[in-house]
């Protein structure tokens, strides 16, 4: 059975209420501008560091469509409160997420009307997966039959003490 779920699209300024939404539901872990507050991962920057040892993965730098921000913000966010967000407090915030990331200006008006027009960044930083094509040559058949013999576990890491302890991990 498949699920449908209808967001009614309204219309939201980038910069009228999607920062309040912002500063009260995402703030506090991806902090005031998007820069990351800890641990938590940066939302905003990150242009052109994809090829880097250490990418900035953003909705700026990384992701290639506006549906699948709002995909992810509608379904995971915000943590530990995922999916609370009402479908004015989701287009808001979306919208500022735009801003905060240059590819829009606080007068764009987000809507149902413009959505798909959105262009990020990253567009063209995806490509189909053919690796059944280029490399079929490469691939073996699986062995299923005369297989080793069935494997023994001999010890566990909580038991053999490679696990570290909470004492360990603060140093």
């Amino acid at each position: 059975m498949a699920w449908t779920l209808r967001v009614k699209p309204q219309v939201h300024m980038a910069g009228s209420g999607g920062d309040a939404v912002y500063a009260n539901t995402c703030a506090a872990c991806h902090g005031e501008f998007g820069e990351s507050a800890g641990r938590w991962p940066q939302v905003a920057g990150g242009q052109g560091t994809l090829a880097a040892a250490d990418p900035i993965k953003t909705v700026g730098s990384y992701f290639a469509h506006l549906s699948t921000v709002f995909d992810y913000v509608r379904h995971a966010m915000p943590f530990g409160d995922a999916q609370s967000l009402s479908h004015d407090e989701l287009y808001a915030v979306v919208a500022y997420l735009l801003f905060l990331n240059d590819i829009v200006d606080d007068k764009f008006v987000l809507s149902k009307d413009n959505f798909t027009s959105v262009k990020m960044p990253n567009a063209g930083g995806f490509y189909d997966d053919d690796r059944e094509t280029a490399e079929k040559s490469f691939w073996a058949k699986p062995c299923i039959t005369n297989c080793k013999a069935d494997m023994k576990i001999t010890g566990r890491a909580r038991v053999i003490d490679v696990t570290p302890d909470d004492k360990a991990a603060q140093r």
